[in-house]
C-alpha cells in the first residue's frame, strides 16, 4: 500500500511539472539537459524492491502466518493496524538468529579461547577446569551466578574498545563444525531475511539474549546491521580505569579515563529477566517475539498476552540433522510447548531452503 501511494504521488507530481514545462519552454530545455549522473541519483531515491522471504519454502506455515500478520498490521484501513512506533519485534539471539550447536554458545566458545588459547591470560584453576571440560568432553556448566562470575573475570581490566577488538578477532576465525563459515558469519540466513523483512515494513527490531551485551554487540551489528541501542544482553559491571573501587556515586570521570570491564556479572538476561529488560529499555510491549528454547518462554508470552495490539510468538525448532546439528528431542519438546502456549513453530528442516547458504557445508 505504501508503495502504491508513493507511485500515485509521483504520478501527480509528474503531471504538475509537465504542465509547468508546457508553459515554460526554457525550463523544459533545462530539464532535457539534466546530467545523466543527476538523473541516476534521482532514480536511486526510488523505493527498493520489496523484501521477500525467498529463503523459506513455499507456503511454510510460519512464513504464511508472518506475512499475513505484517500485511494486516501495516494496512492503515485494517482493524489490526499498528502505528510504526509500536511495531516492536524482539528476537532471542543464540539458536534463534545465530548458531548455538557447534558445539555451543558463542560466548562460551570465546571463554574457552581466552582460557586455553590466549597465552597473555593466566586463568584460575576453576576457569581452566571448566574450559577443558567444555572443549574436550563437551560438558558445559549449567546456568549459575558462579559461572557468570567466572566468565566475566576472564576479561577483567580490558577496555571496551580492547574487548570489542578481541571479539572481532575471534569472529574472523573459522567456525568449527562447518566449512566455508567464519564464527561471526554463523547467522541463519532465513532469519536474517525475517529481520530485513520486518525492518522494511516499519518494525523496530531488538535482539535480547542471554549472551553478555558487549560480547554480542559487534556480532549483531555486523550480521544484522542493528545499532547498539537495539541490542540487549546480560550485563556486567563497567568502571573507569582510575575509579579504584570507589562507588559510582562518589567518582567523577576525568579526561583520559577509559571504561574497563570490572570482571563482575550483574544479571543474566534470560526468562523473566528478558521481560523486565524490555520493559526497562524499550518501554513498549513487543507485538512479535522469536525464540528457540524454554528460556525464551517469558519473552514470547509477554508479547502475545495482554497486548492492546495483535501479536504473535514464533518458536524455532532445531530439527535439521543434515544441514545442522539438530536435536530432535528438544525440537519435539518445543513443538509441544508451542501448541500449549499458542506460539507458531518454525521448522529448520521443513521451512527453510537453506540455513547458512549454499557455500557452507556441515563438516563430516
Amino acid at each position: 500500500m505504501m508503495f502504491s501511494r508513493i507511485i500515485a504521488t509521483s504520478a501527480i507530481a509528474a503531471l504538475f511539472f509537465a504542465g509547468c514545462c508546457e508553459k515554460c519552454p526554457e525550463e523544459k530545455t533545462a530539464a532535457a539537459q539534466t546530467p545523466v549522473a543527476s538523473r541516476a541519483q534521482q532514480s536511486a531515491s526510488l523505493p527498493e524492491r520489496p523484501v521477500t522471504l525467498s529463503l523459506w519454502t513455499e507456503h511454510a506455515p510460519a512464513k504464511d502466518s508472518l506475512e499475513a500478520f505484517v500485511r494486516a498490521v501495516t494496512d492503515s484501513t485494517s482493524s489490526d493496524f499498528i502505528p510504526v512506533e509500536r511495531r516492536i519485534a524482539a528476537f532471542d539471539w543464540d539458536g534463534t538468529l545465530f548458531l548455538e550447536t557447534a558445539p555451543t554458545y558463542f560466548d562460551w566458545m570465546l571463554f574457552e579461547h581466552r582460557v586455553l588459547d590466549d597465552s597473555t591470560f593466566k586463568p584460575s584453576k576453576q576457569q581452566l577446569k571448566a574450559a577443558r571440560e567444555g572443549r574436550e568432553k563437551k560438558v558445559f556448566p549449567g546456568l549459575s551466578a558462579e559461572r557468570e562470575r567466572m566468565v566475566a573475570q576472564a576479561y577483567k581490566g580490558m577496555t571496551l574498545s580492547e574487548f570489542e577488538a578481541y571479539v572481532r578477532a575471534f569472529m574472523a576465525e573459522p567456525q568449527p563444525g562447518f566449512t566455508g563459515l567464519k564464527r561471526g558469519e554463523a547467522y541463519y540466513k532465513p532469519m536474517v531475511e525475517v529481520v530485513k523483512f520486518l525492518t522494511a515494513n516499519g518494525f523496530t527490531v531488538y535482539v535480547s539474549s542471554g549472551t553478555e551485551r558487549y560480547t554480542m554487540r559487534p556480532v549483531v551489528m555486523d550480521g544484522l546491521g542493528l545499532p547498539p541501542r537495539q541490542i540487549i544482553g546480560s550485563d556486567v559491571v563497567v568502571v573507569s580505569n582510575n575509579q579504584n573501587g570507589a562507588d559510582g556515586l562518589a567518582y567523577t570521570i576525568q579526561d583520559g579515563d577509559n571504561l574497563v570491564l570490572a570482571g563482575e556479572s550483574i544479571i543474566k538476561n534470560l526468562q523473566m529477566n528478558k521481560v523486565t529488560a524490555l520493559a526497562r529499555e524499550i518501554g513498549y510491549q513487543p507485538v512479535l517475539a522469536f525464540g528457540n528454547s524454554g528460556t525464551d518462554a517469558s519473552l514470547l508470552n509477554y508479547a502475545i498476552h495482554g497486548n492492546k495490539y495483535r501479536a504473535m510468538g514464533f518458536m524455532l525448532l532445531c530439527d535439521d540433522l543434515e544441514r545442522e546439528y539438530g536435536n530432535e528431542a528438544k525440537a519435539e519438546k518445543m513443538r509441544a510447548a508451542s501448541e500449549k502456549n499458542g506460539w507458531i513453530p518454525v521448522s529448520m528442516k521443513n521451512d527453510w531452503k537453506t540455513i547458512y547458504g549454499d557455500s557452507v557445508q556441515k563438516a563430516n
